[in-house]
C-alpha cells in the first residue's frame, strides 16, 4: 500500500512539473484561451476546463495502460524487469535529470495549434476542450516525453499500476488549466498575474526535480550496477 501511496505522489508530480514545462505550458495556454472565449459563461469555462483534464487523461492512461499491459502480459519482459528494472533505472533517471537541467536537449517542431484542429474543436462544441486536450497530450516534446515514458512508465511497471498513475499523471498536467479556469471567473488580470507567477516558479522548480533525479540515478548506478554498499 505505501509503494502504491508513494507511486500516486510521484505520479501526479511529474506531471505537474510536465504541466509548467515551457512546451506542455504553450500548449495549455492556449487551451486557456481557447475556453476564454466563453467567458461570459463561467459554468461552461469550468466544464471546459474538466473536459480538457479528461482528453488528457484519457491519452495517456490508454497509452499507458497498452504499454505496461504489454510489458507485463510477456513473460521475458516481466522477468526481466523484475530482474533488471533497478540497473536499468539508475542511468534512465540520470538522463531524465539531465534533460530537465537543459544539459541534454532535442530540436522540437514548435507547439503552434493548427488551424483544423481549432476548426475540429469549434465544430465538437463543448466537447472540443476534451479533443484539444486529447491531442495536446500526445504531442510530446523532450521534456514531458522523458517524464511520461522515461519516470512515469518505469514506475507504472514497477506497482503495476495500469490506470491509477497514468490519470494521475494525466491530471497533473492539466492542472494549471484547471486552476485557470476558475481563475478566469475572476478577470483576466487575476489570470495573467497567475501565469506570471507560475512561469518564474517553473525553472528553479524543474532544477531542484533534475538534480534530485540525477542524485537518486546515480545512487541507484553505484549501488546496483557497481555494487557499492550504501
Amino acid at each position: 500500500m505505501t509503494g502504491i501511496l508513494a507511486g500516486a505522489g510521484a505520479a501526479l508530480w511529474f506531471g505537474i512539473l510536465t504541466s509548467i514545462s515551457p512546451c506542455p505550458l504553450a500548449t495549455n495556454l492556449t487551451a486557456i484561451s481557447y475556453m476564454a472565449r466563453t467567458i461570459n459563461h463561467p459554468r461552461r469555462v469550468l466544464l471546459s476546463g474538466l473536459l480538457y483534464t479528461l482528453g488528457r487523461v484519457v491519452a495517456y492512461t490508454a497509452l499507458a495502460a497498452l504499454l505496461v499491459a504489454s510489458a507485463l502480459s510477456v513473460p521475458a519482459i516481466s522477468m526481466g524487469l523484475q530482474r533488471y528494472g533497478n540497473l536499468i533505472l539508475g542511468p534512465v533517471l540520470i538522463v531524465v535529470g539531465m534533460f530537465l537541467l537543459e544539459l541534454l536537449s532535442l530540436p522540437t517542431r514548435g507547439g503552434g495549434v493548427s488551424t483544423r484542429l481549432q476548426q475540429r474543436a469549434d465544430a465538437a462544441g463543448i466537447w472540443g476542450a476534451a479533443l484539444l486536450g486529447f491531442v495536446f497530450a500526445l504531442s510530446f516534446c523532450p521534456t514531458s516525453a522523458a517524464l511520461f515514458f522515461g519516470s512515469l512508465l518505469p514506475l507504472a511497471l514497477k506497482v503495476r499500476s495500469r490506470f491509477l498513475l497514468p490519470a494521475l499523471f494525466g491530471i497533473g498536467t492539466a492542472l494549471p488549466v484547471i486552476a485557470a479556469s476558475v481563475v478566469l471567473t475572476l478577470g483576466g488580470k487575476a489570470t495573467s498575474r497567475f501565469f506570471e507567477k507560475m512561469t518564474s516558479l517553473e525553472l528553479w522548480v524543474r532544477r531542484a526535480t533534475g538534480a534530485v533525479f540525477v542524485l537518486v540515478g546515480i545512487y541507484y548506478c553505484l549501488k546496483y550496477i557497481f555494487g557499492l554498499a550504501i
